[in-house]
C-alpha cells in the first residue's frame, strides 16, 4: 500500500519503459499520487555528442512511454528547460516530498544530480536514486585492494562471479493528479533539426521488448553467436544496443533470460556463444565503469603514454571517411551504412575506427564525435572506450601496434563482398575476391565510378608504427 508521501515525481532519463522500472516501482509503493516527467533538452541545431538518428529515435520512445502511461490512467508530463530548474519548478508546483530516479551512467548526468540534491534537500524532499542501466554499479566491482580494473579480462572474471539482481515483471499501478501542465510531446523541429531520412529500428518499450524476445528464441542465431557475431552481412548480433541505451528492456531481465537460455541449450557449442554474449554485456559496463572512474578520457587518452600525439585535424580526409569515400570498400560499407540507418555492426565499427586513427591519423576523438552523431545506440562509455581501443590509446594491454588491414579484414569477415555490395552499389558487379586487395594503381580501378584508395595500407602501418614508438620514446 502507497504510505509516507502524498506526490512522488518519477524523472524518466534513458529509461523508458514500465516493466521492471525500479524508480516507478518504489514511487508506485510509497506515494498516494505518482508524476512521471520527461525533462527536454535546450539546446538547438548541430550538436557534437548527439544528431537527427538518436534524437528521431527518442522522439518515438517518448511518444510510446506516453501511449503506454495513458493506458495505465496517467500521462508522461514534459518539461523543457535546464533539467535542475524544471524538476525543482515541479516539484514546488505539485508539493511532492519524494523523487525517484535512475543513476547516469555519465559525469554529465552525475552533476545534474548532486546539483538537484543540493536544491531539493533543503525544500524537505526525498530523493531516491537506483542503478538501473547496469547489473554492477562501476563501485562494486574493483580489484582486491580497492581500486578499478583497467584492463576487460580481470574485470569480467570479477563481474561475472557477482550475484545478480533478479527483475521484476509486474507494472506498478498507482494514479496521477490532474490539470498539470505539460509541453506537446517532441519531434525534430524541438531542436530545430530536419530529418534526414535516415532509416532505424521502431522506438518503443514494446517493439524493443518483441527484438529481445525474438532474438533470445531464435537458436539459428542465439546458438551461433560464437562464431557467426563478426560477419556483418549475416544477421546473427541481437540488434539490442540502442534499446539498452534507452532503457526500453531491463538489463537485469536479459541477463536471466540469457541464463536460462544457456541452462537449456543443447550443446556446449551453444552455451558458449550465449556465454559469449554475455561477456559483451559485461564489455559494456567496464566502459561505463572506465568513465566512471576515469572521467578525463573524454579529454584525453586513457593511456597517458600516448597523450599529446600530433593527431591530424584535416578536414577533407575526414569528410571523405564520413561519406563513405575512401576507396576501402569494406570502411565504406559500414560508413554509408552509418548514414543511412543510424546503426554500425561492431567488427566493421573496429575496422573504421582503426582506419581512420591508424591510416589517416585523424584524431579519434573527431570519429567519436561523428559517431555519436550518427549513432541511435549512442553511449558515450562505450563510444568512447571502443574508439581509444582502435586508436590504441585506451583500455588495452597491447595497445598501439594493433592495426587492422581493411582489405584482410574483408578476406576473414566479409569473403563474398556480400556487405559491401549492400552498401557500395557501384561495386555490385566486382567480383568478390577484387575486394580483399588493393588495386595494383595505374589504370586498375575497382569500378569505374569508384575512388581508387586514399592511401597505402601498408606504407601508412609502418609510418603509424614508428609515429607511436617515436613518441613513446
Amino acid at each position: 500500500m502507497p504510505d509516507s508521501h502524498a506526490i512522488a515525481i518519477v524523472w524518466f532519463r534513458r529509461d523508458f519503459r514500465l516493466t521492471d522500472h525500479l524508480a516507478l516501482q518504489h514511487a508506485a509503493r510509497h506515494a498516494a499520487e505518482v508524476v512521471p516527467v520527461y525533462v527536454l533538452s535546450t539546446w538547438t541545431g548541430p550538436h557534437a555528442w548527439t544528431g537527427v538518428p538518436r534524437q528521431k529515435f527518442l522522439c518515438g520512445c517518448l511518444k510510446s512511454l506516453d501511449a503506454n502511461l495513458r493506458h495505465q490512467g496517467s500521462r508522461l508530463h514534459l518539461r523543457r528547460g535546464p533539467a535542475v530548474g524544471a524538476v525543482e519548478a515541479l516539484v514546488r508546483e505539485t508539493g511532492a516530498t519524494l523523487l525517484c530516479y535512475h543513476r547516469d551512467p555519465d559525469p554529465f548526468g552525475r552533476e545534474v544530480e548532486r546539483q538537484l540534491e543540493k536544491q531539493l534537500k533543503p525544500l524537505g524532499v526525498e530523493l531516491r536514486a537506483f542503478t538501473d542501466h547496469v547489473l554492477h554499479g562501476p563501485d562494486e566491482v574493483l580489484t582486491q585492494s580497492g581500486t578499478p580494473y583497467r584492463v576487460y579480462t580481470p574485470y569480467s572474471r570479477a563481474w561475472l562471479e557477482l550475484d545478480k539482481q533478479a527483475p521484476r515483471s509486474d507494472k506498478p499501478k498507482f494514479k496521477t493528479p490532474t490539470g498539470l501542465a505539460s509541453e506537446p510531446l517532441p519531434d525534430l523541429g524541438t531542436w530545430k533539426l530536419e530529418d534526414d531520412g535516415c532509416g532505424m529500428l521502431e522506438p518503443g518499450e514494446r517493439a524493443a521488448r518483441k527484438r529481445m524476445l525474438d532474438w533470445l528464441n531464435r537458436p539459428d542465431r542465439l546458438h551461433r553467436y560464437a562464431s557467426d557475431r563478426n560477419l556483418p552481412a549475416a544477421a546473427t548480433t541481437s540488434r539490442l544496443s540502442q534499446d539498452l541505451r534507452h532503457g526500453l528492456i531491463s538489463i537485469r531481465e536479459l541477463y536471466r533470460r540469457c541464463v536460462e537460455a544457456r541452462d537449456d541449450a543443447p550443446s556446449a557449442g551453444a552455451r558458449k556463444s550465449i556465454d559469449t554474449f554475455i561477456k559483451e554485456l559485461a564489455w559494456r559496463e567496464f566502459y561505463m565503469a572506465v568513465l566512471h572512474h576515469f572521467p578525463e578520457v573524454l579529454d584525453e587518452e586513457f593511456n597517458p603514454d600516448y597523450r599529446r600525439l600530433p593527431w591530424g585535424t584535416d578536414e577533407e580526409p575526414l569528410r571523405r571517411w564520413q561519406r563513405g569515400e575512401t576507396g576501402f570498400p569494406i570502411v565504406d560499407a559500414g560508413m554509408r551504412e552509418l548514414l543511412a540507418t543510424g546503426f554500425m555492426h561492431n567488427r566493421v565499427r573496429m575496422i573504421t575506427a582503426m582506419f581512420l586513427s591508424k591510416d589517416l591519423r585523424l584524431h579519434w576523438r573527431l570519429g567519436e564525435s561523428w559517431f555519436m552523431q550518427r549513432l541511435v545506440d549512442g553511449e558515450i562509455s562505450s563510444n568512447n572506450g571502443g574508439w581509444q581501443w582502435s586508436a590504441g590509446t585506451g583500455a588495452d594491454a597491447a595497445p598501439y601496434f594493433r592495426i587492422q588491414n581493411p582489405w584482410t579484414q574483408t578476406q576473414s569477415y566479409d569473403p563474398d563482398g556480400a556487405y559491401i555490395k549492400q552498401w557500395v552499389p557501384e561495386l555490385a558487379d566486382v567480383p568478390a575476391r577484387r575486394l580483399c586487395e588493393p588495386p595494383r594503381g595505374g589504370d586498375d580501378r575497382l569500378a569505374r565510378k569508384y575512388p581508387p584508395p586514399m592511401v597505402d595500407h601498408s606504407e601508412q602501418r609502418k609510418t603509424t608504427l614508428e609515429w607511436f614508438k617515436t613518441h613513446k620514446r
